[in-house]
């Protein structure tokens, strides 16, 4: 029985993952969706039964809401399960080299969540993130629709402040500016579609051939830096899930970059990769081809080459 008992539609997602971007995800999840039953999974029962306590501080003031720790045999009757296990990156790692330790991590998870009956959809942010989206796709040989990674939606809100700041407009003005290809060091820039204050962004001197190449390290390097400074990134990841969740839960479509399943877009296929797609009931509706230059097009190959050397690795 679920811990909540209520007219309205009732949810329920069984988080895996107690660490910094899981307890974000809970925070940013339970401020933004009602009536939701939460229930946490993690190895470390101490933490992540003090995270539960904590969490469950804030439901009086958030809605109608439950949280209590579990295992995976709850996801039986989920409608989503997160995924944010795994070996946090180290300041100078890069996300590849995270992808051996955190693909030993998922298969103890992916197996049991399916074993449990488990029919809704994935969603993940374990680096590498499109290398393990498509694992857990391949492992759990769910529909390609309904496994999510985060991708490169976090890029493309660092690729917004970025340019507001250049720019020196709020960053809700900038639209449709996106990050595509893989969530690391591949990844680039697509601006052919992005508008600042309602005006295409080539209107705009500042953002010229020479800037371009020091906005798209800027944006590739700022994890980097967080983790350099603080130790982590948890935040903008957290409320990316959180944005992803919301849309699958409610109904409710958005057109957000994740790691996608591309099924011949850009000439790929049968990998994830980060490009815009429609979120919404049961996952992914629609995943968006942009328009790339012949230079935009040779580095979503590289992207997706490098996706698919780690993937041939683990043959």
């Amino acid at each position: 029985m679920r811990g909540i008992s209520l007219m309205e539609e009732q949810h329920k997602v069984v988080l895996v993952g107690s660490g910094a971007v899981g307890t974000a995800f809970a925070f940013s999840l339970l401020q933004n969706i009602t009536s939701t039953e939460l229930i946490i999974v993690d190895i470390n029962n101490e933490r992540t039964q003090g995270n539960v306590l904590d969490l469950q501080d804030i439901t009086p003031l958030t809605g109608t809401n439950f949280v209590r720790k579990g295992d995976y045999n709850d996801a039986a009757d989920a409608d989503l399960v997160v995924v944010t296990a795994g070996v946090p990156r180290q300041q100078g790692e890069s996300r590849l080299d995270l992808f051996k330790k955190n693909t030993s991590i998922l298969k103890t998870i992916i197996t049991p969540v399916v074993a449990s009956g488990f029919k809704g959809c994935f969603v993940t942010s374990s680096n590498p993130v499109d290398v393990l989206t498509t694992i857990t796709q391949k492992l759990s040989g769910f529909p390609r629709e309904r496994v999510i990674g985060s991708g490169t939606s976090l890029d493309s809100a660092r690729l917004a402040v970025e340019l507001a700041f250049k720019l020196e407009v709020p960053v809700q003005s900038i639209k449709n500016a996106y990050v595509l290809g893989e969530h690391g060091d591949s990844s680039f820039v697509a601006l052919s579609k992005t508008t600042v204050l309602g005006k295409r962004l080539t209107e705009f001197t500042e953002i010229n051939d020479l800037y371009l190449p020091r906005l798209e390290e800027s944006v590739r390097t700022r994890g980097s830096r967080i983790i350099a400074l603080k130790g982590a990134t948890y935040y903008g990841v957290a409320v990316c899930l959180m944005k992803i969740c919301r849309a699958i839960l409610t109904g409710k479509e958005i057109k957000l970059p994740v790691s996608a399943p591309l099924t011949g877009q850009y000439g790929q296929q049968n990998i994830y990769l980060g490009t815009p797609a429609i979120i919404g009931a049961d996952g992914i509706k629609e995943v968006i081809e942009l328009p790339l230059s012949s230079e935009e097009k040779t580095k979503m190959d590289l992207s997706a080459k490098k996706i698919r050397m780690i993937l041939d690795s683990l043959k």
